[in-house]
């Protein structure tokens, strides 16, 4: 990490759910929230509790130098609507193939 750049993953205690199109892509109460210093909270969720079958794999891959590579998932008219880091740096391993989308309901 750089100086002044902090990252937390914790478990959360709130149910996270995905709706997109009127379809549920997600529903969990075993997410994870990763705090990033300058970003969003994000909520990384189980493969389990994630409808993969609504989901298209992309060409589409970026890196950060805190997380690691991610690679990235589409739907008809959303592309890279979700990501997981396959291979996470040590200090974040626990959102290892969790999946996070860009837009949840947290309840």
């Amino acid at each position: 990490m750089t100086t002044g750049h902090r990252i937390t993953v914790e478990r959360s205690d709130r149910h996270v759910r995905v709706v997109q199109g009127g379809e549920v892509l997600a529903d969990s109460d075993r997410a994870l929230v990763l705090r990033e210093t300058g970003c969003p909270e994000r909520y990384y969720i189980p493969p389990e509790d994630v409808r993969l079958d609504l989901l298209t794999p992309s060409d589409t891959q970026t890196y950060c130098p805190f997380k690691g590579t991610a690679a990235y998932w589409s739907r008809p008219g959303a592309d890279d609507l979700v990501w997981a880091y396959p291979d996470p740096k040590p200090d974040v391993a626990g959102i290892r193939d969790h999946l996070c989308f860009y837009e949840v309901e947290v309840v």
